[in-house]
């Protein structure tokens, strides 16, 4: 038996495992999952006959490095930060390795010695990372195989809430982790290139500067700016391009509300507010309004924003209860992103029989033979439950499908890499719409509009 060892048994990690346990026979498969808390891991493995349960801790040596030993290959699924300890001793050990997360730099400068091994560390292998780069790179190979030259690409990814499910006036739940929504975009600036000039976003401007998406049948949505854009140039061989950006879908609207947060502070995650556990929400909002001895903090926050109490605003804002004194922060030192999480983590965690929606939208703008055209490649897949939620089902899948394919050597070529060969996405990209994850294309002229309102330079 090919034995697959499984760092990490949390929620995301439901349908990955469901996948190989039902190749298991068929690929002669045997997965041990390893977690902190024997009881997590033993719930994951479903009692089955070809999985088993052991306690692991990454930062025990002894213990990581025995269950290291063993496997075939290693799947971590433990938070980016803590995959270079698992790496150290895959390369060590000559194992093959894969996980969701961006590439490390501390995991880059592991790619001679796991090329030297003839190893194979594939990361980025999620939903985005891992579809995005998969779909991408799938059209922009099929245009350079013909003779067409690149001009624009732009990329979008959102985890949404289903139609089905949308029961708030933001248009948005939770579907993965509620931090990395708090604090997006920020420590550092948005950079993108656009019609030939670089362009940059500052954080306070991030959410007043949106690209409108219209997808058939979902309606429109919103797309902002995500920080990295430029780093794409060179992973996809873009160097020439004209327009590259990358991005985050919400649904229209979100990104103005949201900014309300930004503007007055409450997402700023680099200071401890004091006495936070006692504080309640209705004083957690004032603590970043100006003093006033008559006013109350509702007129103070509509008079500090400018908008009226007739404002859709103001509703959205009232719908969170921010302004409650019932309710405390309850956190000892929280930062203002913190307490903004809690709040909101009342109002937008999915309900149980609430479903989520995973939407990804590239445009790809290029010439062939004298003309200008455009590709609009979209995919909205919706999840089933609370365990197989689209955000699940999109990150583990195409986990458990390389982990496959690497052991069974159709994926062959060794070092640290991300999904951009065609050896890897042309049969990911090939299983996955066995599972309706599936991309529709639209062909048009390219008119190569700018985005953001931005005319001419």
């Amino acid at each position: 038996m090919r034995e697959i060892l499984i760092i990490g048994a949390g929620k995301s990690t439901s349908v990955l495992i469901n996948h190989l346990l039902e190749n298991a026979e068929s690929e002669d498969l045997f997965l041990r999952i390893g977690d902190l808390n024997l009881e997590t891991a033993q719930k994951a493995t479903q009692n089955h006959k070809r999985c088993e349960a052991l306690v692991l801790d990454v930062f025990d040596p002894a213990s990581r490095e025995a269950a290291i030993k063993k496997a075939d290959i290693v799947i971590s699924m433990l938070p980016a930060r803590f995959h270079i300890e698992v790496a150290r001793d895959c390369v060590k050990f000559k194992k093959n390795m894969v996980t969701a997360s961006y590439i490390s730099k501390e995991m880059k400068a592991l790619d001679e010695e796991v090329k030297k091994n003839n190893l194979v560390f594939m990361n980025e292998i999620g939903v985005d990372p891992g579809i995005d780069h998969m779909s991408a790179m799938q059209v922009i190979d099929r245009i350079r195989d013909k003779g067409g030259k690149m001009l624009m690409f732009e990329s979008f990814t959102g985890g949404l809430v289903a139609p089905e499910s949308d029961t708030n006036l933001w248009n948005y739940k939770f579907t993965w982790n509620p931090r990395n929504v708090v604090v997006a975009g920020q420590g550092g600036v948005a950079e993108f290139i656009q019609e030939g000039k670089f362009k940059y976003i500052p954080y306070h401007r991030l959410f007043r500067r949106t690209e409108l998406l219209q997808i058939d049948d979902y309606g429109k949505f919103e797309g902002y700016a995500n920080r990295n854009s430029l780093d794409y140039m060179s992973i996809y061989g873009l160097e020439d391009i004209l327009t590259l950006f990358r991005g985050t879908i919400r649904r229209v609207g979100f990104s103005r509300a949201w900014n309300m947060f930004v503007q007055l502070g409450m997402t700023d995650d680099s200071f401890e507010m004091s006495d936070s556990e006692n504080m309640s929400y209705r004083e957690f909002v004032n603590s970043f309004l100006p003093y006033s001895p008559t006013d109350s903090v509702e007129l103070k926050l509509r008079h500090n924003l400018k908008i009226d109490q007739d404002d859709l605003m103001w509703e959205k804002l009232l719908e969170l209860d921010i302004f409650t004194d019932k309710k405390k922060i309850g956190i000892k030192d929280a930062t203002p992103a913190q307490a903004l999480q809690k709040i909101l983590m009342e109002k937008w965690s999915l309900a149980p029989d609430d479903k989520d929606m995973i939407v990804m939208y590239h445009k790809f703008g290029y010439e062939l033979n004298g003309e200008k055209k455009q590709i609009d490649s979209t995919m909205v897949h919706i999840g089933k439950n609370q365990t197989e939620t689209a955000m699940a089902k999109t990150v583990g899948l195409p986990l458990a499908i390389a982990t496959i394919k690497i052991l069974n050597k159709e994926i062959s070529t060794p070092g640290v890499q991300l999904p951009i060969k065609k050896e890897v996405y042309e049969p990911i990209l090939r299983e996955l719409e066995k599972y309706d994850i599936i991309f529709k294309e639209k062909e048009s002229e390219y008119l190569g509009y700018n985005t953001f309102g931005e005319v001419g330079n």
